[in-house]
């Protein structure tokens, strides 16, 4: 098998650089196991452990600092034959860190290299999350107060299947990065090397200090009995097929014509509690029922029973591709807390806008007309108002139309809140 190493991108790392040989080993461990490039996909981020996917001849992604397993896992659920491998800095380690205990406790079938060399090598020498206290960096004292983080014990505690620690310089590193491949599961090498454009400058790091401390470290050395169990994408796959498949999502046919041509925006604005988004999907169905296209972009605090609440609606006959108001055909003003939010929208308003009013309720002086309607003296709670509202529209053909409406609660609701709400809707009065 011949090497797959890009020729057109030569490899480019400062003289006596580890990564440099690790590059080398990569490739004649992916020569060990028979692979060609459309076997293999070489995922990295940010930093010289980032040039990686550049120097292979294979499917590759670069991304952003620390997130390198994030696309890994996209590619290797989409695409399970294929060898994921990350490499990773421990920059990025450090920076990605929430995204390798994801990783870990997944237990998804990728390899990750974590090409530690004790600093931000790329850019400046800085400290990273496994510099040691004592070194001296070109970030001042920070490293001194902070405790370096184990790469494999966070990765075994975190539940890796596959965990070494290990030297670049190790003779049987090719061996070894084969065997973390053929795991079937999350393994992680965490393999010491030698910065020499940065770090080497300052401290003492040769391939001897290398192996003198790590043979001071417990052993990290593959397979993590205690972690094992089924991967993740495999496993994922056999639960998933035995689940009940998703019903389609309901089929909206036209029956209606809409009471008015082009491209309809409608707010609601309201309270917390009082169905503001659930009126705003029914308004949805509405438009579908007349063909429309429609969206639907709500606002409400996240305490979700205290704030405003708001939904912004446009139906529209042709494609939406942005889904932003700015002059609405009409608004319905039932709760204080929704007006105010919005209350720049209402001196832009045109002169054959709608707002549908309730009484109690204060709105910013405008051009729009204005349709008052007394809820409260009609025995219309606060939690309907919203849906009454919608009501009034229909009835006076703004936006919608009776039969559209009654169409989308038929299509939204099931007994008995159907028969509820569509008594709700023949009782409002509009006068």
């Amino acid at each position: 098998m011949s090497n797959l190493l890009n020729k057109s991108r030569p490899l480019v790392f400062c003289p006596g650089c580890s990564h440099e040989r690790i590059a080398r080993i990569l490739d004649k461990s992916f020569q060990n196991m028979g692979l060609n490039g459309n076997q293999i996909a070489m995922v990295s981020d940010i930093g010289c452990s980032g040039l990686f996917d550049t120097f292979f001849n294979t499917h590759a992604m670069h991304g952003l600092h620390g997130r390198a397993l994030t696309y890994a896992t996209g590619l290797k659920l989409a695409r399970p034959e294929l060898n994921v491998v990350v490499t990773m800095g421990d920059g990025g380690m450090g920076i990605g860190g929430a995204h390798i205990l994801s990783a870990c406790r997944r237990n998804l079938d990728l390899t990750l290299l974590v090409l530690n060399n004790f600093n931000f090598g790329m850019t400046g020498g800085q400290f990273s999350a496994t510099t040691p206290p004592d070194a001296q960096v070109g970030s001042g004292f920070l490293n001194r107060i902070e405790r370096p983080l184990d790469v494999c014990e966070v990765a075994c505690s975190a539940g890796a299947t596959y965990v070494t620690r290990c030297s670049a310089y190790r003779k049987d590193l090719e061996e070894e990065i084969e065997r973390a491949i053929r795991h079937e599961g999350f393994s992680v090498l965490d393999i010491w090397g030698v910065c020499t454009g940065r770090y080497s400058k300052r401290n003492k790091l040769t391939p001897q200090v290398i192996d003198e401390t790590l043979a001071k470290l417990p052993p990290r050395e593959g397979i993590v009995e205690n972690n094992d169990r089924d991967e993740y994408g495999r496993y994922y796959r056999e639960v998933s097929e035995s689940q009940k498949p998703t019903p389609p999502p309901a089929k909206i046919e036209k029956k209606f014509d809409p009471p008015e041509s082009g491209r309809q925006e409608v707010i609601i604005l309201g309270d917390a509690g009082q169905r503001i988004i659930t009126a705003g999907d029914i308004l949805c169905f509405a438009g579908l029922t007349a063909g429309l296209n429609v969206t639907q972009k709500n606002e409400y605090n996240i305490t979700v029973l205290r704030g405003p609440s708001i939904s912004e609606l446009i139906l529209s006959p042709e494609d939406i591709g942005f889904n932003g108001i700015d002059r609405p055909a009409a608004i319905v003003a039932i709760g204080q807390e929704g007006v105010d939010r919005r209350a720049n929208l209402f001196e832009h308003l045109d002169k054959d806008a709608l707002i549908i009013l309730a009484k109690g309720v204060e709105v910013p002086p405008g051009n729009a007309k204005v349709h008052l309607i007394d809820f409260k003296k009609q025995g219309i709670k606060t939690h309907d108002r919203a849906l009454a509202s919608l009501s009034v529209l229909a009835k006076l053909n703004k936006v919608i139309n009776p039969e559209m409406l009654q169409s989308a609660l038929e299509a939204r609701f099931k007994e008995p809140v159907l028969t509820s709400a569509l008594g709700l809707v023949d009782r409002v009065d509009i006068a």
